[in-house]
């Protein structure tokens, strides 16, 4: 790959860093994998000329070095990520831009107006409308394990109180673990409240319908793929996030019973997550809702949507008619993500959106959050817990495990290989879930083009 130009003074080299970092920050903080924030951002300190751009990525800071000439210093930038949330808005926009650049379309300093655009905007979907949307995916889960009308209408209130509680906490800077608590106990007490009145309800279903959604952000499946891709520092820091997480929502969800106990309002024994199969349509159609609010939440572009929800749909009819062919669960989710990220590959190509998108959308109904919870709280109780919970503990990494290798196996199938890009596909080991994918050379231009995956 010939980058554009050669940069030249050092104040060209800091504007160079500055911008490379940014767009980094921008997508690891919006979502991407530590690979794909790697590559990209190698990409385009190698458009502007710095050929032996150094990069390092890890869960919350970016550095780059550069050293422009032998005799001369090393020119080192560090970038902290302070914020990290899943917004697909921001990441497609992004996305864009990078293709952009490398097509040659922009230079240095239209792309850092563009890149302070995307920075300063807001989102064109108000946050009352998210609020929403996350009660119609725990709806969504909750119709895709079984439940009747009323579950579905108490799941979606406590999901849309949860939202604006951690909403609330946030902009008062307290810590994710403790948003936690307090989702799992708002969803826990307001079951409490509902059997206390005397609506039938099953508290199992509506709790684990709102754990899902607390769960849908963690990195447990993103671990595994930094894993896979050799970024086992991110791959870590992001495990523990997973953790703690989940021993926030079994706190949260601990003290509403405790609270229901003293109230004097039993709800039974609570077992999130233990449902059989259902029907298989009614399962899907759930499955489609849940993936598509999910998308709407995470500010996905209004043309993915219908997309997703068939997808998402689709992947869990795959993954139901395995696991009732008495196949473990793992294989059931590497099979059905295989299939979605060969559909996804494509179908991002035609919509402009980055493939990462339509993946984690698609499968976001089949992670292993409620194995985790579950293998966590049998782990809390000791004793006889101790054996099953480490056994779902080690279920929830297994299909963690299958469902990223799934989905990047997907994509390397679903990759076109064409002529002059196989040596750039190489060195960039493996596909990519956003950024340059692969590269068209012109012998009579320096410029180098990327093609719009």
């Amino acid at each position: 790959m010939t980058g554009e130009r050669v940069v030249g003074d050092g104040r060209e080299v800091n504007l160079v860093l500055d911008f490379c970092l940014k767009i980094g920050e921008m997508l690891l903080s919006s979502g991407a994998g530590a690979a794909d924030v790697s590559v990209t951002m190698r990409a385009l300190a190698h458009h502007f000329g710095l050929a032996q751009a150094e990069i390092d990525v890890t869960f919350t800071s970016l550095s780059m070095s550069v050293q422009p000439d032998p005799e001369a210093s090393m020119v080192v930038a560090i970038r902290q990520v302070k914020l990290r949330e899943i917004d697909y808005e921001d990441l497609t926009q992004t996305d864009h831009l990078v293709r952009h650049v490398l097509n040659g379309d922009l230079t240095l300093t239209e792309a850092r107006r563009w890149l302070a655009r995307i920075i300063s905007s807001g989102h064109h979907t108000p946050r009352w409308a998210v609020t929403v949307g996350w009660g119609v995916m725990c709806g969504g889960v909750a119709l895709q394990l079984g439940g009747d009308v009323t579950v579905l209408v108490i799941a979606s209130l406590a999901a849309m109180g949860i939202d604006r509680l951690q909403l609330f906490l946030a902009k008062r800077r307290l810590p994710f673990f403790y948003q936690q608590v307090a989702g799992g106990g708002f969803a826990m007490l307001l079951t409490v409240a509902a059997v206390g009145v005397g609506i039938p309800v099953d508290p199992s279903l509506v709790v684990t319908a709102n754990i899902v959604m607390l769960l849908a952000g963690i990195g447990f499946m993103g671990a595994l793929q930094d894993a896979l891709t050799g970024f086992y520092i991110t791959a870590n820091a992001r495990l523990l996030e997973a953790v703690l997480a989940t021993a926030g929502i079994i706190a949260g969800v601990s003290a509403g019973l405790s609270i229901g106990g003293l109230l004097g309002v039993d709800v039974g024994r609570l077992v999130p997550g233990r449902f059989g199969i259902g029907d298989f349509a009614i399962s899907a159609i759930g499955a489609a809702i849940g993936a598509c609010a999910f998308a709407f939440s995470s500010y996905a572009p209004r043309r993915s949507l219908l997309p997703i929800a068939l997808i998402s749909g689709a992947g869990y009819v795959i993954y139901l008619s395995i696991l009732t062919n008495d196949f473990d669960r793992p294989w059931a989710a590497g099979v059905a993500a295989f299939a979605i990220g060969v559909v996804s590959y494509p179908v991002a190509s035609r919509l402009g959106v980055p493939p990462l998108v339509l993946v984690v959308t698609g499968v976001v109904t089949m992670l292993p959050g409620l194995s985790i919870y579950r293998g966590l709280s049998l782990l809390a109780d000791g004793g006889s817990g101790t054996t099953p919970g480490l056994l779902a503990m080690f279920t929830a990494a297994s299909v963690a495990l299958a469902l990223s290798a799934g989905v990047i196996l997907g994509e390397y199938v679903a990759q076109p290989v064409r002529r002059n890009a196989r040596r750039l596909e190489y060195r960039l080991a493996g596909p990519r879930l956003i950024g340059p994918s692969r590269i068209r050379g012109r012998q009579r231009s320096r410029r180098s083009r990327v093609d719009e995956a």
